[in-house]
């Protein structure tokens, strides 16, 4: 531990595997008091059994539904009683639902960009009441390469908008937080293996050799990688760092 993070206290959105497991893991090794939350009460706990056997501190609001604003309003209210506040907001936590535009029911594309967009707003909006009273805080949004590329390999129109929306909103709340002392940065991951992702990285018969040929370090992401793009934002390494999004994705953004 370097106490990158020591005395903050951060809040993890989808912390029951993947992205927001790792984020939580890494946060509390550097010091942080952690409060996570998920849908799936088991595998959240099981994120703070992993961050309390090695030493760190962790509390977990599971389940939680994040996708109504009495949800995300709950959850910053519970974060205040078990930390007493909130100085870093990691929004990660999503659920996508994917198919070709013609076959994509309304239905579906609203359920992502409400699980993948509207939580962003609507977490944020209840946490930065806390932050502009205190003067300070560091958001990070979990972004995507889809939100300002297309995917090759399957359809993503839903969520390729949700998350352009994510970065759209990352820079423009960086221009109203700033005089608040309020900084909101996004990371953007390509193809990174996480439990959702697995069984297709592992299918012989599926995109994962046409996915590494086309990112230049010809391997994907792991969550660690992410929540060590995240670490940086959120610390005051990244003190003058606001409005800006990190690809996390072997050069892929650097590809014509």
């Amino acid at each position: 531990m370097s106490g990158r993070l020591f005395g903050k206290r951060v809040l993890v959105t989808g912390t029951a595997g993947g992205i927001g497991r790792a984020t939580a893991v890494v946060c509390a090794r550097e010091g942080a008091h952690v409060i996570g939350c998920d849908l799936n009460p088991g595998a959240a706990k099981d994120t703070v059994g992993l961050v309390v056997a090695a030493g760190g501190r962790m509390d977990s609001v599971a389940p939680v539904d994040l996708s109504t604003p009495d949800g995300a309003q709950a959850l910053v209210e519970e974060a205040v009683r078990l930390a007493g506040g909130v100085d870093v907001l990691v929004n990660n936590a999503s659920a996508i639902r994917f198919a070709p535009i013609d076959e994509l029911s309304y239905e579906d594309w609203s359920f992502t960009i409400r699980n993948e967009l509207d939580i962003v707003f609507l977490v944020t909006k209840a946490v930065w009441p806390l932050m502009k009273a205190q003067g300070s805080g560091s958001i990070v949004n979990i972004g995507s390469i889809s939100g300002y590329r297309g995917a090759f390999f399957m359809p993503q129109n839903a969520h390729g908008a949700a998350k352009g929306g994510v970065l759209a909103l990352t820079y423009q709340l960086a221009v109203e937080g700033g005089p608040l002392g309020i900084r909101v940065n996004a990371v953007s991951p390509s193809m990174t293996q996480t439990p959702h992702t697995t069984p297709m990285l592992e299918d012989p018969n599926g995109p994962a050799q046409a996915i590494r040929e086309r990112i230049p370090l010809r391997k994907w992401g792991q969550p660690e990688d992410v929540a060590n793009a995240i670490l940086f934002l959120a610390s005051e390494e990244a003190s003058h760092v606001s409005g800006v999004n990190i690809p996390v994705d072997g050069g892929s953004a650097a590809v014509g």
